[in-house]
């Protein structure tokens, strides 16, 4: 029988059940050396082990648990562009340089994801029909007319739809507006994950599962990385782990500050109904501080999410919210059914930007993706291996080197955003 990614069924939901069949590994047994050793097996570890092995670099990828068992296998499923801060605010904390190349890589991030999934024929229910940024109220909306300026003077296929355009795409009169950008989609990320690994196996690269790396070790001019039962000796390491960083460099998780955020899965909707809502397969997300985010799965499933833990009296107070906002969105929906709930974290940073770290010599990685992982994870996974085969320098690279350090008050923020989000999902006037 296929191994379960989690004994919790509140983890990876409905991902899980629908997802093909992860590929077949094994537990490292023994001392093996190479090239390069990757730790974490998500969207970057497994994007820099496949792009590594086409370029002729041998490559091993230690994942703690199940391929994607992180964020990889428990998010929406958005296939973003850019990250969540507006378009200009990376030249002004990154710099003019760095914040362009950023803004380009992240842009075109997307297109990357498409490809490889129609190269591997990778099957994870992929839609490349866009994302809608919904606005709530004037200052939403407002939000995003600034959005629309800021992309549209970088060339991007972005347009503002007014609330009639809005209310006939997401098939609700909620909205104040909405942000189409056709550079964007939906998939199933844990079976985009999944077809990764299968991708990078295909090309030459080796994925030892439940082999956490416990320590690592320099030995003279390479590094020893131990598991419980083996050790990989390799010239370079990468660190891939981001928000669920455990042992060697846990500075990676005490750098972000967690975010809980839940899903619920509907059961297949009626035909009737399915059709009036997203008949165009977007996916949505709003503009309100607490946000919402929603999309439709290939057999009529709402996938309806919010910021949240499903743990304690959060599961009861998310679980009524939900099916309150969805009614009060979608009137028409009726007496509908959830078939599937599950929750995990969004590692934040503090400027809610990705990091580039070396951590030492030739130990470098790339985190904080603040809730758009499948797409920068996966073109960030690209940078390191060509940063690592030699085809680009670190003055090349879209982000530049900095030193990690621990979140300011993160403990206290993590009780505040999780209680927070209760509050505000028990006392929503509008849901």
């Amino acid at each position: 029988m296929p191994k379960s990614i989690s004994a919790n069924t509140k983890t990876h939901g409905l991902w899980e059940t629908t997802a093909p069949a992860a590929p077949e590994t094994a537990t490292l047994a023994a001392e093996i050396r190479t090239s390069v050793c990757i730790i974490g097996g998500g969207y970057t570890g497994n994007s820099a082990a496949l792009h590594l092995a086409k370029k002729g670099v041998a490559s091993i990828v230690l994942e703690a648990k199940e391929i994607g068992f992180g964020g990889a296998g428990r998010n929406v499923g958005l296939v973003n562009a850019g990250m969540w801060v507006m378009p200009d605010e990376l030249p002004n904390v990154l710099g003019e340089v760095h914040g362009d190349r950023l803004l380009k890589l992240l842009g075109d991030a997307p297109s990357v994801v498409f490809e490889i999934v129609d190269q591997y024929r990778i099957e994870c229910q992929l839609q490349k029909h866009g994302t809608l940024h919904c606005g709530v109220g004037q200052v939403g909306l407002e939000e995003l007319q600034q959005r629309e300026t800021q992309w549209r003077l970088r060339g991007a296929p972005v347009r503002l739809l007014s609330a009639e355009e809005t209310a006939e795409k997401v098939g609700s009169n909620a909205y104040t507006g909405a942000l189409l950008d056709l550079r964007a989609g939906t998939i199933q990320p844990l079976a985009y994950v999944r077809g990764l690994a299968k991708a990078a196996l295909k090309e030459g690269a080796t994925i030892y599962t439940g082999s956490p790396a416990l320590e690592v070790t320099a030995e003279g001019a390479q590094w020893r990385v131990k598991t419980p039962q083996g050790s990989v000796i390799a010239d370079w390491v990468i660190m891939a782990t981001d928000a669920y960083t455990s042992g060697p460099w846990e500075i990676i998780r005490r750098e972000q500050v967690h975010l809980p955020y839940f899903n619920f899965a509907t059961v297949p909707l009626p035909e009737d109904i399915r059709a009036t809502i997203l008949p165009g397969k977007e996916g949505v997300w709003d503009t309100k501080e607490v946000l919402s985010s929603f999309r439709m799965d290939i057999h009529g499933r709402l996938i309806f999410g919010s910021v949240g833990a499903l743990k304690g009296v959060g599961e009861a107070i998310h679980r009524d919210w939900a099916l309150r906002a969805l009614h009060k969105i979608f009137p028409q929906i009726g007496n509908v059914a959830f078939e599937a709930e599950w929750y995990g974290q969004i590692g934040m940073t503090d400027d809610n930007l990705p990091r580039f770290h070396k951590f030492a010599p030739n130990v470098i990685g790339i985190s904080g993706y603040n809730g758009r992982g499948i797409a920068p994870g996966t073109v960030m996974g690209r940078t390191l291996a060509e940063l690592i085969a030699g085809e680009k320098g670190e003055d090349d690279l879209p982000l530049p080197v900095t030193a990690p350090r621990d979140a300011k008050m993160r403990a206290l923020k993590e009780v505040f955003y999780e209680v927070g989000a209760q509050a505000v999902h028990l006392t929503d006037s509008r849901f």
